[in-house]
């Protein structure tokens, strides 16, 4: 029987087993987005700086992402899935840096198997589990920091182990927490032009992609590619 726990960044570097690294709000959605768009790899860092030398590295690559939600100059593209779903990404390769996403992916050390995953994902990441059927599941919950609930997070952590053990809930039981959460209270009431309506939309549609989104390290580098569950 599968045992599951629940981690934030501050412990994150105890979670173990299968892990898989929630960011609802918006990193992981606009990573699935961005695969859709036929992107090929996602690079994900910790630093801006990290960002734009491996930029210099990998030759055409563009990057993506946020410091406390807003997109740095140097960045290609913000951390929007509105914004990615209008591109054309065909055979691209990304690098993602976010306060939260990336950093639960760069502290999930002791992870046998690693996930990065939203709602978006949710169905495939949890049927890439049960093919898997380890022993432990580890869910990082990243957006439960700096004062934040987290509850967008955690909420798409018990949606994914109840598709898991089979209980196969409504999502809108789970993704209905989304909009009391205390970031997504601030999505809806912000007038941060780094922050749509569209965006939190965009976040909330359950099992949109019949892809999940492994994470592997190569070399000295974290790897995302969109990968569909076996048949």
């Amino acid at each position: 029987m599968t045992d599951f726990k629940y981690y934030t960044l501050d412990n994150a570097h105890q979670a173990f087993g299968s892990v898989i690294v929630l960011d609802v709000l918006r990193a992981f959605t606009t990573a699935a987005h961005a695969f859709d768009r036929g992107a090929e790899t996602i690079f994900p860092v910790a630093s801006v700086e990290g960002a734009i030398q491996l930029r210099k590295r990998i030759r055409g690559s563009l990057i993506m992402g946020e410091v406390d939600g807003i997109k740095p100059v140097e960045f290609d593209f913000g951390n929007s899935p509105d914004e990615i779903r209008g591109l054309d990404l065909s055979g691209r390769t990304l690098i993602q840096r976010t306060s939260a996403g990336t950093q639960g992916i760069m502290r999930a050390v002791y992870a046998d198997r690693l996930f990065a995953a939203s709602f978006v994902v949710a169905k495939a990441t949890a049927l890439q589990i049960q093919q898997i059927n380890p022993e432990a599941v580890s869910f990082i919950v990243t957006g439960e920091s700096m004062g934040r609930d987290g509850d967008e997070d955690r909420a798409c952590g018990e949606y994914i182990q109840s598709l898991i053990i089979g209980e196969g809930h409504d999502p809108g039981i789970f993704t209905q927490r989304v909009a009391t959460s205390s970031v997504g209270r601030f999505f809806k009431l912000s007038q941060n032009p780094y922050i749509s309506e569209k965006d939190f939309d965009l976040s909330i549609e359950a099992d949109r992609f019949s892809f999940s989104l492994p994470v592997e390290r190569e070399q000295d580098l974290w790897v995302m590619r969109a990968e569909k569950p076996i048949s």
